[in-house]
């Protein structure tokens, strides 16, 4: 029997379009929870106190680690939530036992926090942190090339936020 192309084309289409929905569900499910622990205790004390502290700080300097190594309580706490997968700390092997989802929640949350403080560069937190959770350079590379997307939105998102990734050392 000669098989239809045309109908297989959009049975194809269709698949696509339904795990394509079920990605973007799950996107928009973590866009409404992202950093939710981050409004209730006992993070929110925490992050009340600090967040001011590490917006004018340095990422990386001795002092952003001070706050941070001050700030593990809430941390821990927050890496340990199941909404925080987009944390390689939430994993027992770190960027490793993260999927394709977490990993762009992930960069989207650094380069968010980038966006806080006038020395913040998502460019620069990316180097830092491929360093820190010792990601191959394959994935370093891809996420590299998502910058630019996510940077043409730039311009209309809110200055501000915290994110664990340019706060937190392991």
């Amino acid at each position: 029997m000669v098989m239809d192309a045309r109908e297989e084309v959009i049975k194809h289409k269709a698949n696509v379009s339904v795990l394509l929905m079920a990605v973007i569900q799950e996107l928009t499910k973590r866009a409404q929870d992202h950093d939710n622990t981050k409004l209730e205790s006992p993070e929110a004390e925490i992050f009340e106190e600090f967040t001011p502290k590490l917006k004018d700080s340095i990422f990386g300097s001795k002092e952003y680690k001070k706050f941070l190594k001050d700030m593990k309580p809430a941390l821990d706490h927050h890496y340990a939530h199941p909404d925080s997968r987009h944390h390689p700390q939430h994993f027992p092997d770190g960027i490793n036992g993260m999927n394709l989802i977490d990993l762009i929640e992930m960069l989207i949350d650094w380069k968010a926090a980038s966006m806080r403080s006038t020395s913040g560069d998502i460019n620069r937190s990316l180097e830092i942190n491929a360093k820190r959770f010792k990601m191959p350079k394959a994935l370093v590379r891809l996420l590299e090339n998502t910058v630019p997307f996510l940077e043409e939105f730039s311009d209309n998102l809110q200055k501000g936020g915290t994110s664990d990734e340019e706060k937190s050392e392991d």
